[in-house]
């Protein structure tokens, strides 16, 4: 589906279902906000990650935290579809910021259960590693769900959110857990090594 949306740049990435608070101070967004709440309509985070604005989110308003004098905005957002972005008019007519059309891109809700199985095996394990006490895991979690829980890089996170298929994302966080897993139990060796250091311990002697 295709259609136009006012664009708010970002440096991040947002992935379906996810909340967002955003301060707005600069003068084209806070136009921005304010026609998108005269209209009750959406607006596009393209995501700025790799020096071109190609792949975003669509966002809803969801709340007006706080609406300033200065004419500021305070705003809960909430992430609904992968857009790409097919082309860009910067400024839009007539206003301060940019806008252009996005095409809003099908999910394919394909998990698989046993892939599913092995990322909790492994994120759980992730969890313990950097010691996070409460495990931000549901029995029904998707990828986009926890890949900010997960430590990909921020050009990772860009290229799961082009990813349109669920199994396919599945595999492409198993392979980043895979690869990261090994250095985090390296550094929780080193760790139990240090705390080990100096004092008295048993060691049974080798035979050969």
């Amino acid at each position: 589906m295709k259609t136009k949306l006012p664009f708010f740049p970002l440096n991040l990435v947002a992935f379906p279902g996810q909340q967002l608070n955003l301060h707005v101070f600069e003068p084209r967004y806070k136009e921005l906000v304010a026609d998108c709440i005269a209209s009750d309509s959406n607006f596009a985070i393209p995501s700025y990650v790799k020096n071109k604005v190609e792949y975003g989110t669509e966002m809803k308003i969801t709340n007006i935290a706080k609406r300033y004098e200065d004419g500021r905005y305070d705003i809960e957002t909430i992430a609904l579809s992968v857009l790409h972005v097919l082309n860009m008019e910067n400024p839009f007519r007539g206003k301060l910021y940019a806008a252009g059309e996005v095409e809003i891109l099908t999910n394919v809700d394909n998990g698989d259960v046993l892939l599913k199985e092995e990322l909790f095996k492994f994120l759980t394990e992730l969890y313990q590693l950097v010691e996070i006490q409460k495990i931000p895991l549901t029995p029904k979690f998707k990828v986009f769900d926890i890949a900010h829980q997960t430590g990909l890089s921020k050009e990772a996170e860009y290229d799961l959110l082009q990813i349109r298929e669920e199994r396919k994302r599945q595999r492409f966080l198993l392979d980043h857990l895979k690869a990261i897993l090994p250095q985090l139990r390296e550094i929780q060796r080193n760790k139990e090594l240090v705390k080990m250091n100096g004092h008295f311990r048993h060691y049974n002697p080798l035979e050969f």
